[in-house]
């Protein structure tokens, strides 16, 4: 790396921030949070039919490139020297994405499957079938890998690729196929691909495939027979920080790849929820909530999964969280600007909502494709419930961003009967909390103090401080990048509370094993 002359912004980390809907390259001051500068482009989905979510590897990639190359620029305008100034790179990316390749050429063997796809809910089935005993136990693998047997993980995508892609078949055949998730897409690229680019990910990504060892934090033999996926395809596990390689991109050259988290693992990171006991929200296209259980993992018997939250350097034991999904957040507002036109876009929910003065009774299970935790069941979909003649655009709009928080409520109720440590506060971010009102109907739904803190580019942070840390610019346990937080408290009395969530749990009744033949 270049070195010698004045760092105009002392050392300086970057963060590759690769989301569901868009990526973006930001640059933080080490140990400061402050983000120097940034760029962030959006990404296509792909939709070919009903329940399928793909996008283009290639894209992806390309978005990135571009994400950095222009974030660099600015910094130049700024004054700043990218390669005397950068000291490492973070990557935090969507999780469970699943992505083939050949390792000779780069190119990938199929689009990648997407998170939300639900096309596997047969191969789940098949899969179901081979549970001992004919029980058809979608818990059977969870004490190995703290999952449910479900179309959300990256095992089960990968087996369908094997199964219904040729291309696939034949590149594991000739020993040419590799597979990852996002992270380790991007950084095999970035740290030369095909000329010996590092096939690596972290042990947080790794835990959302369904073939680690939760425990052990290796790739578990009983575990890749069950989903008959050959060892040679997947990438080396490494822990959450450390220097994974150098980069070879040109506007990066040589500055180290040197930490990894999944998308919420991170914002678990850059939220400082770093004890036992702390929790946080990220609103985003699905909403997830994650709580740190310290170093022991905890086998949750209310539907939530246990994860590995981070892992900070090869020789540091595994911090695990409890963690509930919510499929749908952000993508109910999607849903009702594309499909019903009733608002402009998302920011103009929070102002429709407020045209009528409650919910009327109104509510809305956005279960398009299945309900994650705690139900579970892919069968699930969508209902609103309690339309009168009196029922408005708003009534309908409230209903929606409504949703999100009952469905945290379902999830916060379970991780406190899990961990038997009632939460005391709950920290959220990402695009949804921009909308006060709805932070103030979250804090009333669940009867907690919600936290927003003010700088909310929580995600990306993460991964700039574990990979600061890992070579040795940001002391993530001694030094807090906390901000001011805008706390939202509780307003509405607890029988109001109770009154309502009970009416949430009758359409909840409603919408699960909808699509379930009679």
């Amino acid at each position: 790396m270049a070195s010698g002359g004045m760092k105009k912004f002392g050392d300086l980390v970057g963060s590759i921030d690769e989301g569901t809907s868009s990526a973006r390259f930001l640059l933080f001051r080490a140990e400061t949070a402050e983000v120097v500068c940034f760029h962030q482009k959006e990404l296509r989905l792909i939709c070919p039919q009903e329940g399928w979510v793909e996008q283009d590897p290639n894209e992806i990639l390309s978005v990135v490139y571009e994400c950095i190359e222009r974030t660099v620029e600015k910094l130049i305008e700024l004054g700043g020297n990218p390669q005397n100034d950068i000291v490492a790179i973070g990557v935090t990316n969507q999780r469970e994405t699943t992505i083939v390749w050949d390792r000779t050429t780069g190119e990938p063997l199929y689009n990648a499957i997407v998170w939300q796809d639900m096309r596997t809910s047969s191969t789940v089935d098949q899969l179901l079938e081979t549970v001992p005993n004919k029980t058809k136990n979608k818990n059977y693998l969870k004490p190995l890998c703290g999952l449910p047997l479900s179309p959300y993980f990256s095992a089960v995508k990968l087996r369908w690729l094997i199964d219904n892609v040729p291309k696939v078949k034949a590149a594991i055949r000739s020993g040419n196929c590799l597979f990852g998730t996002v992270d380790t897409w991007l950084m095999w690229n970035l740290t030369g691909g095909p000329d010996g680019g590092a096939h690596v990910t972290d042990v947080s990504n790794a835990s959302r495939t369904m073939l680690m060892n939760i425990e052990t934090l290796k790739y578990d033999k009983t575990l890749m027979k069950f989903f008959d996926v050959p060892v040679e395809i997947l990438p080396e596990i490494r822990s959450s920080s450390e220097v994974y390689g150098l980069v070879k991109f040109k506007p990066l050259k040589n500055i180290p790849l040197a930490g990894c988290l999944g998308d919420q693992q991170s914002a678990l990171v850059g939220q400082e929820c770093l004890m036992r006991g702390r929790a946080k929200a990220t609103y985003g296209t699905g909403c997830f909530l994650l709580y740190n259980t310290g170093t022991a993992r905890i086998d949750s018997y209310h539907g939530l999964i246990s994860t590995v939250a981070y892992q900070m350097g090869p020789d540091a034991l595994p911090v695990y969280a409890l963690e509930g999904s919510v499929a749908v957040a952000g993508a109910a507002l999607g849903w009702l600007r594309d499909n019903l036109n009733l608002i402009g876009g998302a920011s103009e929910s929070e102002s429709a909502a407020l045209e009528v003065e409650n919910n009327g009774d109104v509510y809305f299970v956005p279960a398009f494709s299945g309900l994650y935790a705690p139900y579970w069941d892919p069968e699930a979909r969508g209902v609103i419930c309690g339309i009168t003649e009196d029922t408005q655009r708003g009534h309908i709009v409230r209903a929606a961003l409504e949703a999100v928080c009952f469905q945290v409520r379902d999830i916060l109720d379970a991780m406190n009967n899990d961990s038997g440590t009632p939460l005391q506060k709950l920290k959220v971010d990402g695009g949804m909390t921009a909308n006060t009102t709805m932070m103030q109907w979250q804090a009333d739904l669940i009867g907690l103090d919600v936290l927003k803190p003010k700088f909310v580019e929580t995600t990306a942070l993460g991964a700039a401080m574990v990979a600061g840390r890992a070579v040795g610019k940001w002391d993530i346990e001694n030094v807090s990048v906390e901000s001011d937080s805008t706390v939202f408290k509780p307003e509405i009395s607890e029988n109001e509370r109770d009154v309502r969530y009970k009416r949430w749990k009758m359409a909840i009744e409603r919408a699960v094993g909808w699509d379930k033949c009679p």
